[in-house]
């Protein structure tokens, strides 16, 4: 007579055990360390590593089993982040316990001074393709979003801060120039920052043709250090060409006086890849909650948000943070 034996189900501690298991290797706890404020592809991580492909993508696959990073695809790539953790979920405890250890890392110096490598390739791709397409960049610019199809929302969210008239912004990227008139007629002072020659050079032609005598041009990278500081910081749908959003935010958080605003307007996660080609997109839009976050790591306050649906898919968010009088503690 054959018995059968009852089958044991322990999904509880399978969890767990999965969770010890990838916090159990110090190249997946260094893989998370680096993903702490970015996102990097299967390629970008085994350069960064100096890993094979083969292997960076096991010890991925064993981080993701345990919920430890999410994933999400552009195109053909697969991009790899950090998972927020549910603290009220099982295992979530462990999961913010693990990732506030992990921030204690330090990387080592030879994979911080890839990663720096990694990011001055996304930057040279970008700044080589403005460099290509400056005569075409309206056109270029409307096969996702034109600004007359968010513009009302943005000025709505801006004069609803009700700035000073002594108030001071500083555009960073102001491609042709097209929301430079707006920021003029709201502002004393405008400081428009480029590191495109080409790009720079449309936008002081729309300053002369409209006669925009307080605004300020300059060929600068906006996250120099001698860049000036505003009472409103605005990146206008120019976030997803930089090489580390998340960075970007944080080195531009000094340029915002105490008690001023971070305008950004950018386009919602999405999954059209012909937008890096089209349009030299190193990122296919932000999910929300990173806006938030990054922005909140850079010891930002979050204040109001609008979303708008576009007809050809795409969908826009306007965000506003606000740099608080008195510094936050930022973890």
């Amino acid at each position: 007579m054959n018995l059968r034996v009852p089958q044991l189900r322990f999904e509880a501690s399978d969890e767990l055990a999965s969770l010890c298991k990838a916090g159990g290797d110090p190249l997946r706890l260094n893989v998370l360390r680096a993903l702490a404020n970015d996102s990097f592809g299967v390629l970008e991580l085994a350069q960064i590593f100096a890993t094979g492909q083969s292997g960076i993508s096991h010890h991925l696959k064993v981080l993701a089993q345990a919920r430890l990073v999410a994933t999400r695809r552009e195109g053909n790539a697969i991009f790899y982040r950090r998972a927020l953790a549910q603290t009220e979920l099982f295992c979530g405890k462990l999961h913010a316990a693990l990732l506030d250890e992990v921030d204690a890392l330090e990387l080592p110096a030879e994979v911080q001074q890839r990663i720096a490598v990694v990011h001055s390739q996304r930057a040279a791709a970008s700044h080589d393709f403005f460099a290509r397409i400056a005569d075409s960049f309206q056109a270029q610019q409307d096969l996702i979003a034109s600004l007359p199809q968010y513009r009302d929302s943005l000025l709505g969210l801006l004069d609803s801060l009700n700035f000073a008239s002594s108030a001071t912004a500083l555009e960073v990227g102001p491609g042709d120039g097209g929301f430079l008139p707006e920021l003029a007629r709201r502002f004393a002072q405008v400081t428009a920052l480029d590191n495109s020659p080409a790009m720079l050079e449309l936008a002081r032609q729309r300053c002369e043709r409209e006669g925009l005598a307080n605004v300020q041009l300059e060929l600068l990278d906006a996250l120099s250090q001698s860049a000036a500081s505003a009472d409103c910081v605005v990146l206008n749908m120019v976030l997803h060409h930089f090489a580390a959003p998340a960075e970007a935010i944080k080195q531009l958080t000094p340029r915002i006086n105490l008690g001023g605003s971070l305008l950004i307007t950018e386009l919602c996660s999405h999954n059209q890849s012909w937008a890096r080609d089209a349009c030299g997109d190193l990122w296919l839009g932000f999910e929300q909650d990173d806006l938030a976050r990054w922005a909140s790591a850079a010891g930002l306050m979050p204040e109001e948000s609008v979303y708008l649906g576009l007809r050809n898919g795409f969908q826009i968010q306007v965000r506003h943070f606000r740099r608080p009088l008195a510094a936050l503690t930022v973890r």
